[in-house]
């Protein structure tokens, strides 16, 4: 069993409530739009395992620290995170393909700021894209989310409101 806690769309917004969140956390995946490299450096220390992508914001040091995508296995459970996915329905271009070639059951994204949750049953897999943890953007309300893998389920997803944004 492994703790997962995902958020994306920092744009260089530390916020201590993220280590409180994520203390209890085996793995801590950003979907890209991380911002500066002190940050990514604070987030890769709060769980023994960090995993993320870049997103279209993200330059200098964290953009070759990190990768478009990442295709990983955790417990028995596929994994495809990219910064710019779209979703179920609506797949950004190439991600579909991709999708069909990695056949993986949960697809992480990103880069929209809104927090959405559905399956995928034509593919059967999952998506998450945590919403926005920064202040930058439109969001009203950051977002971060944390679930389980256990074996090949995804369990107890739960979404943690962090504030109003400014």
């Amino acid at each position: 069993m492994k703790r997962i806690g995902l958020l994306s769309d920092t744009h260089s917004c530390l916020d201590d409530r993220y280590a409180l969140h994520f203390a209890e956390c085996d793995e801590l995946w950003h979907a890209g739009d991380v911002g500066d490299a002190l940050l990514l450096r604070h987030l890769e220390g709060l769980t023994p395992v960090f995993r993320g992508v870049r997103g279209n914001i993200d330059h200098g040091e964290v953009a070759r620290r990190l990768p478009e995508v990442q295709n990983f296995r955790v417990e028995d459970v596929d994994v495809v995170m990219t910064h710019i996915a779209g979703y179920p329905g609506r797949y950004a271009p190439g991600v579909a393909g991709m999708l069909d070639a990695a056949r993986p059951r949960l697809l992480v994204g990103g880069h929209s700021h809104i927090l959405k949750v559905m399956p995928d049953k034509a593919r059967d897999l999952l998506y998450i894209n945590p919403g926005a943890a920064g202040h930058h953007g439109w969001q009203k309300v950051r977002t971060l989310v944390r679930f389980v893998i256990d074996g090949p389920e995804i369990r107890d997803l739960e979404v943690i409101e962090l504030a109003k944004s400014r």
